[in-house]
């Protein structure tokens, strides 16, 4: 018996599918039809789901942050010390479901689209915010032991999401100098030195 898909499962299909087009194409170069026939759909069915590209470009965005602080809820709720959730960052793998978690790259070229056009600022700001809110809260929620807590959660939050980008472009322009485990490096001195660790 066939059944029609979800919307959801359409919206997946779509996000796997711009993500493989705009890797070829670029984003800019990508078309709305081009998206579509590597789903497997019509035109008519791109727009049943998104008015634009740009609201596909946004719809991918906002997926990925639901997807990711999900995926860390569901840590800090096994781990709530500090060491340990991390631990478990590290070690978790990425979902198959998200195609910008798979592509660091695609994910900055994403933003720098949007980013372009002033309107849509807002739009990321907002993915932005609920990113700082996710660490802000893990950093507040986290048993760090002692004396020694975070007096600012949010701006430890900022420090930390700045550290996270900056090192992903620079492994992107030069993967030859910034090894994968820098940013993680980074947050183990950040701690050293703030006294949340030992040695």
């Amino acid at each position: 018996m066939r059944t029609r898909p979800t919307r959801d499962d359409t919206r997946d299909k779509l996000f796997e599918a711009a993500a493989r087009v705009f890797e070829d194409q670029g984003i800019g170069g990508a078309s709305i039809e081009a998206i579509a026939a590597a789903a497997g759909f019509t035109r008519g069915a791109f727009y049943s789901n998104f008015a634009s590209k740009d609201e596909l470009i946004i719809a991918m965005l906002e997926d990925h942050v639901e997807q990711s602080i999900r995926r860390n809820l569901d840590l800090l709720a096994e781990h709530t010390d500090l060491d340990d959730f991390i631990a478990a960052l590290k070690a978790m793998e990425r979902s198959r479901r998200d195609p910008l978690g798979r592509a660091p790259l695609l994910h900055m070229e994403m933003i720098l689209y949007v980013a372009r056009a002033e309107k849509r600022r807002p739009e990321l700001a907002k993915r932005l915010r609920a990113r700082r809110k996710l660490v802000a809260d893990i950093l507040q929620g986290a048993q760090l032991g002692g004396p020694n807590r975070i007096q600012d959660p949010s701006w430890a939050a900022a420090v930390v999401l700045a550290l996270e980008d900056g090192f992903r472009l620079h492994r992107l322009i030069d993967p030859d100098t910034t090894p994968a485990d820098n940013f993680w490096r980074a947050i183990g001195d950040l701690r050293r030195a703030m006294g949340l660790v030992s040695g």
